[in-house]
């Protein structure tokens, strides 16, 4: 199984071909796939038109959606943020750090194209697909 970012299924979603989206289009139905609550909210929030949203809405009913946060998760969050600022790395965004924390814990590959998970990668031992 792997955990699919939401920067990978904005670029699915708004038909950009890279390698990420190539990767994820081969691995649907092939391979199963998760997403994370927070993916999930973060994806769907941006469709404007009512059709879309319905169809990707319909897309996510097939796959595993994981609860990302609570307070085991909350914790081990602040702890994989605070290591990465002893190296002088700041992630940006706290959503990124939940969704790393979640896949190095659960020891689920992350297919992303975000540039703010390679320090989970590089430090932390986040798999990358």
């Amino acid at each position: 199984m792997i955990m699919v970012d939401s920067s990978v299924w904005i670029d699915y979603f708004t038909g950009v071909v890279n390698k990420q989206t190539n990767t994820l289009d081969k691995t649907l139905g092939q391979r199963p796939v998760a997403v994370g609550d927070l993916i999930l909210t973060e994806v769907l929030q941006g469709f404007r038109r009512d059709q879309d949203y319905e169809t990707a809405k319909a897309l996510f009913d097939d796959l595993t959606v994981f609860e990302m946060l609570g307070k085991n998760m909350a914790l081990k969050s602040a702890e994989n943020f605070r290591a990465l600022r002893k190296k002088g790395i700041t992630v940006r965004k706290t959503a990124d750090v939940i969704i790393a924390s979640f896949c190095i814990e659960r020891k689920l590959p992350l297919l992303f194209s975000d540039k703010d998970f390679k320090p989970f990668v590089k430090h932390l031992g986040l798999a990358e697909v």
